[in-house]
């Protein structure tokens, strides 16, 4: 009995068609109206992120920092905030929901998170007292 190559990817790529082609429940108009409904979702929740991000940079940064060592607490304080930000990122990643369709939508909500955890610890470690 000799295995063709080609015999075998066939039958591989029509079992993988099969299982593409598994129609869903829902109807192409409601398709159509979900992805409507949420067309600039990323942009929107980045924007509001960016923004919330800004008015927590400007309390921490409004008054002069203490002059002890400021430099590396705004190291540290960044390498927290970024290690939340992969672990944030690697929880949706494993829910499948992070993905997006261009790089662009991409960058801008993995900067505005990472920007925004770092402004939280910031304003965390110097607004509330424990630490300074």
């Amino acid at each position: 009995m000799s295995w063709n190559f080609f015999e075998i990817f066939d039958i591989i790529t029509d079992f993988l068609g099969l299982i593409g082609n598994v129609s869903s429940d829902v109807s192409d108009d409601k398709k159509g109206k979900i992805k409507k409904e949420t067309k600039y979702f990323t942009e929107k929740l980045s924007s509001g992120l960016l923004l919330v991000s800004a008015v927590l940079l400007f309390f921490v940064f409004k008054n002069p920092l203490p002059s002890e060592n400021y430099v590396q607490t705004l190291i540290v304080a960044s390498l927290i905030g970024l290690a939340i930000s992969l672990i944030l990122f690697f929880i949706l990643y494993t829910l499948e929901k992070y993905y997006f369709k261009s790089v662009f939508q991409w960058l801008l909500f993995s900067y505005s998170v990472l920007l925004l955890f770092i402004s939280i610890v910031l304003y965390v470690y110097f607004k509330s007292g424990i630490f300074v």
